[in-house]
Formats: structure tokens, C-alpha cells, sequence
């Protein structure tokens, strides 16, 4: 028999912070596992996770990018010597395709680069327009030119996947389930069974405070849900400016607000320890706050928007709002409130959370979404070095 051919993977990400580096560290750990597969990285030398992502012990090159708004002006006269990096490594890497994990603000200035030197070039695309309320200066532009230097795209919801096929009816979308991006120490980790649930339940709103994720629905749905149950309390922790997006909600009972970012090693505490994640958006593509708490054991309560109601099963592991309204909201939130319904919800986010957590399946899902996307040559044939 033929030795088989060895898949080759760079993975690319020059963000700092955030789920892009909390993807690039689980999937080239889990990658890296599987028989017939080398993976290189290349990562920001800025990156939070940098040291973890390095402690993998694969080929990795950290290129300085930016960490500030003056970093990221003069960063663009580096930006022809990172492209050539980048390019470079890739090369000698002899990488079958470059994954790009999360679009960064260069991404779409690279990867043209990428794809006239003849390799192939496979981005998650994690949103398909942007959030209402976020920057959008040149974002189709930009899109544009990142789908332009693709053989083929990833969208990890459904609603993504549609609205680029309805974007680029001839290019290539493939489905990746979103798993929960934490580090693999982490996800090795049995869920252990949830505290015995208590009459004061604690929501979890987390991450980067911004308009479409719908502060002002949860302020005006708060009340309604504490007139009902006077005890339940909510915990608001993000980088953001909450009382510009929801003026009032700090000061409202059992209320507390930390307008911060959240570093990587506070996250999973700080699900474990809320009884309710809840996502009051008024738009959205999928969320990792989601993966991350059923693989965790917590529940979640969101609104039926984008792709959060394909990662919520209703009654089963969280409650689905029947509308982006206060009223809705407060009836959803109400629902994980008694302790024996929010027990049972608890168990079957557990329950979600263990495919959510099984990295091993989501480097063969995209191992085979490579093999349509960028099929290796049969092995007796000589691999191009361009």
C-alpha cells in the first residue's frame, strides 16, 4: 500500500486577545493529535495567550503587530515585511492550506498576498455583517477582499453559512460546529455537578459591552423579572461603556456592574459560578459565551436571533426568549428561577457540553472539510514549494 499523503496546516491568527486565540490554542492542540497531520502557527507576538500557544512546542512564528492605536497606524509600514512573513513560513512550512481562525483588522490586506502565491487559503467567517452599532468602515470592502482570496470559507452557524452563500453563490461554505474555546487543561476536565441550586439565582451577562448586544432589553426587563422573584441577581462583567448603552441599569436592585476586561484566566470561574448566562442581543451571529457555558454546565438564556437559537435547545439547556423585548426576556429569565427547573436545565447544558468540548471531533470535521476544500496531491507526486 502507498504511504498516505501528510496533511500539512498553518494556522493564522495576529489578534491579541479575545475567542481568536482561545480557537487557534484548542484547534492546533487538537489538530496535532491527529495521525497524519502537522500544524504551524502564526500568531501575534502581542498575543494574551501567547505563552500557552508556544508551550504546544509546534513550528511558531510571533510577528510583532500592534497593541495600541498609534501601534496599529505605524504597524501598516511592517505590513508588506509581514505579509512576507507570512508567506514565508507558509512556504517552508510546505502548508496544504492557511487557516485563518478569526479575521483581524490586516487580514483582508494578507491574504490576497497568500493567494497569488498559489496557496490556499480556508478563513472562518465568524460574521457575515457587521453588528449594529459597531464600526463598519469598509467592512464589505474588506469581507470582499478576504472571500476574493479564498478557496473556501467556514461559518460556524447557520445563519452565517446562508447569508455568504447568498453573498458568494459560487463559493464553497462549509458548516463548523462552535465549540467552547477553552484551553485544553480546561477541557479535559470532567464537569463536575452543579451546586445545589438556591432561591437567589445569579445571571451572567459577560465579554465586550456593545450596542446590538442588547443592555438596555435586559435594564427594562429586570424589574419585571425581580417583581416576580424579589432574590435573583445579575452580574454584568465586559470592556465597555454600559452606562452609555444602558443608562440606569447599575443602580437597579441586586444589579452589579464591572465595566473591565476580562482576562482568560477569569472566564471560567466566573461561568462556573452564575447559576444563568443570559444574551439579551438585538443581533448575532453564534456565541462562544454560549459554548463556553454549556461546557461548563451552565445554562443559558438568549434571545431568538442569528445563530443563537441554533446553539440553545429550549427546555433543554437554556430558555429561548419568544421575542428581542423586556417582557419576553423577563418570562425566559423567570424560567430558570425555580431551583428544581434550573437543576434540570443545568444537567442538560452539562449534557450539551460534552461535544462541545470534544476537540478531537472538531479537527476531524475540519480535516474533512480541508480534503474538499484543499485536497492533497497522492503521495508519490512532488509537493509544490511555491
Amino acid at each position: 500500500m502507498p504511504p498516505q499523503p501528510e496533511r500539512r496546516i498553518l494556522i493564522w491568527y495576529w489578534g491579541r486577545r479575545g475567542a481568536g486565540g482561545q480557537l487557534t490554542l484548542a484547534l492546533a492542540e487538537a489538530l496535532a493529535r491527529q495521525p497524519g497531520v502537522k500544524v504551524a502557527l502564526a500568531i501575534s507576538a502581542q498575543a494574551e495567550l501567547r505563552s500557552e500557544i508556544e508551550a504546544l512546542g509546534l513550528p511558531t512564528e510571533a510577528l510583532p503587530t500592534y497593541a495600541s492605536a498609534v501601534g496599529f497606524l505605524t504597524g501598516f509600514l511592517r505590513l508588506p515585511w509581514l505579509a512576507w512573513r507570512l508567506r514565508r513560513q507558509a512556504r517552508a512550512f510546505r502548508a496544504d492550506a492557511v487557516v485563518s481562525v478569526m479575521t483581524h483588522l490586516w487580514t483582508p490586506l494578507v491574504a490576497p498576498v497568500l493567494a497569488r502565491s498559489g496557496l490556499r487559503y480556508v478563513p472562518f467567517i465568524h460574521d457575515a455583517r457587521p453588528h449594529p452599532g459597531d464600526p463598519d468602515w469598509l467592512w464589505d470592502l474588506r469581507l470582499n477582499w478576504e472571500l476574493d482570496a479564498a478557496v473556501a470559507v467556514i461559518a460556524l452557524s447557520e445563519a452565517v453559512a446562508k447569508a455568504l452563500r447568498q453573498r458568494r453563490p459560487t463559493l464553497p461554505v462549509h458548516r463548523l460546529a462552535l465549540g467552547a474555546h477553552l484551553p485544553p487543561a480546561l477541557l479535559h476536565r470532567p464537569v463536575g455537578a452543579r451546586p445545589a441550586a438556591g432561591e437567589a439565582p445569579l445571571f451572567l451577562l459577560f465579554g465586550r459591552l456593545r450596542a446590538y448586544k442588547g443592555l438596555d432589553l435586559l435594564r427594562d426587563g429586570w424589574p419585571l423579572l425581580r417583581a416576580r422573584y424579589p432574590g435573583a441577581r445579575l452580574l454584568v462583567v465586559g470592556e465597555g461603556d454600559p452606562e452609555a448603552l444602558a443608562p440606569g441599569l447599575a443602580a437597579l436592585p441586586g444589579v452589579r456592574v464591572e465595566a473591565r476586561w476580562l482576562a482568560e484566566a477569569e472566564i471560567p470561574a466566573l461561568i462556573a459560578g452564575a447559576d444563568a448566562v443570559v444574551l439579551p442581543y438585538r443581533e448575532a451571529s453564534q456565541s462562544g459565551v454560549v459554548a463556553l457555558a454549556h461546557a461548563l454546565g451552565v445554562p443559558a438564556v438568549v434571545t431568538p436571533l442569528g445563530g443563537l437559537a441554533e446553539q440553545v435547545r429550549d427546555g433543554v439547556d437554556g430558555a429561548i426568549a419568544g421575542a428581542a423585548t423586556p417582557e419576553a426576556l423577563a418570562a425566559a429569565m423567570g424560567r430558570l428561577c425555580p431551583p428544581t427547573e434550573r437543576a434540570r436545565l443545568a444537567a442538560g447544558a452539562a449534557d450539551s457540553g460534552v461535544a462541545l468540548r470534544d476537540w478531537g471531533a472538531q479537527a476531524r470535521a475540519l480535516l474533512a472539510i480541508l480534503d474538499i476544500a484543499a485536497p492533497l496531491a497522492p503521495a508519490s507526486a512532488p509537493r509544490d514549494r511555491c
